[in-house]
């Protein structure tokens, strides 16, 4: 990327990346690379030295803003960048899920990064899968030797799901339903796209059981649309990075969960 003619300095760099994560939450190395037309070592050095001088986040597949008050936002990312986001966390998160499912059984797996991990880690169990996420309904067919049904409707591209709001009742009911959320507050499940507020209570009305799976970093964001009351959870499993205030709120509102060790998820 030029700048005023010339090629930018690290300086430079530096702070358009800065300044980038004020409108975004995250940034691609492989995005970074071409904006700056520079080498993927040069892209790495950046990120490391950012994330050392504290002003932005090392994470997995690139570079994300810092979290905290005020600046609490919700952004939902691509799937395919989110995916790469957290992963130990999204690993640990759908061992302690998998722990869960009960072999014979019918669950419901909802779109999203984390329940596409869960979606992974059970590929080969003797289980029926419903799902109406594309990427996980992809991996199932290639990887997994679980039955697989797959929900029909409209392609919806982001957020990668299979749906169809002026379909009738679906004719199963499903042991549990693994559902993913944007974001967490003392409400229950936030989301931004009134697609998925539908979807998710579709599914829960199938269901005998809601299991939450939710990385820490969703207790800080603040969607728009209250998805699910924490009233209709069975249990909520997270990351060991949730913090001491957001467990008090969990025990608060009365929500059974789980904390998942990252130590025993790392990818």
């Amino acid at each position: 990327m030029l700048w005023g003619g010339q090629i930018m300095s690290e300086t430079q760099r530096h702070q358009t990346i800065t300044d980038l994560l004020t409108e975004r939450a995250f940034a691609s190395a492989k995005e970074l690379q071409v904006m700056f037309n520079v080498s993927a070592a040069t892209i790495r050095r950046d990120i490391d030295k950012l994330h050392e001088a504290g002003v932005a986040q090392k994470v997995h597949g690139g570079i994300a803003a810092l979290d905290g008050p005020p600046r609490q936002r919700a952004v939902s990312l691509p799937f395919i960048e989110n995916r790469d986001i957290a992963v130990g966390a999204k690993t640990a998160i759908a061992h302690e899920a998998g722990k869960l499912v009960r072999d014979g059984s019918l669950i419901i797996v909802h779109g999203g990064s984390t329940c596409f991990h869960f979606g992974r880690h059970i590929a080969n169990r003797n289980v029926r899968v419903f799902t109406n996420s594309m990427p996980l309904a992809g991996y199932l067919s290639e990887h997994g030797t679980c039955q697989l049904t797959v929900g029909g409707g409209d392609l919806h591209r982001e957020p990668g799901i299979l749906y169809d709001p002026a379909r009738g009742s679906y004719e199963f009911y499903a042991s549990q339903f693994f559902v993913g959320s944007l974001g967490v507050s003392s409400e229950g499940l936030l989301e931004s796209h009134p697609l998925l507020v539908r979807f998710i209570n579709d599914m829960c009305d199938l269901s005998n059981e809601i299991i939450v799976l939710v990385d820490s970093r969703k207790f800080r964001e603040r969607p728009p649309k209250l998805a699910l009351p924490f009233a209709r959870v069975t249990r909520l499993i997270t990351d060991d990075g949730l913090s001491d205030r957001d467990a008090a709120m969990l025990e608060d509102q009365g929500v059974s969960f789980t904390v998942a060790q990252t130590r025993l998820g790392a990818a």
